[in-house]
């Protein structure tokens, strides 16, 4: 599979709309490609399925996933989900969840509150009055965690 940030965020961005993530799950046969995104005003149903057309045609000419799929667009949503470096960053303060494809220290999930980014690398996050530095490489999935 190509790096399919590279083909989507052009077109998202010259929409007007930030390109959050992009997630992709599913087996062999069948999966599911989940594109995240945002806006300053929200998002609505509409946004999505604008955005959704204009990556059909992108995965139609580019054919960058060689299985069965089923593309849904969204909005980040209350539980955001976090990719990149400058999401810990922009976040930071919050309370979010992170699983860990590798184990630190034994263990792979860590819920707390984001403390921003050393290097661009690594996630700070304070569990229970403890600090933890974790390598954003080794991350599995981190979403923020509704507070109210």
């Amino acid at each position: 599979m190509r790096d399919l940030t590279s083909l989507f965020e052009p077109v998202v961005q010259s929409m007007g709309y930030e390109l959050v993530g992009i997630e992709f799950q599913g087996s062999t046969q069948h999966g599911t490609l989940r594109v995240y995104i945002d806006h300053e005003k929200g998002i609505g149903v509409d946004d999505c399925a604008t955005i959704s057309h204009q990556i059909s045609a992108i995965l139609d000419v580019e054919e960058p996933i060689q299985q069965a799929y089923d593309l849904e667009v969204s909005s980040p949503g209350i539980d955001r989900p976090l990719f990149k470096a400058g999401d810990y960053e922009q976040f930071s303060g919050r309370s979010a969840k992170i699983k860990m494809a590798v184990p630190l220290n034994g263990r792979r999930n860590f819920k707390g509150v984001l403390q921003g980014v050393i290097d661009s690398r690594r996630v700070q996050i304070m569990v229970d009055n403890e600090g933890y530095e974790l390598p954003i490489s080794d991350i599995a999935k981190a979403n923020l965690i509704n507070e109210n």
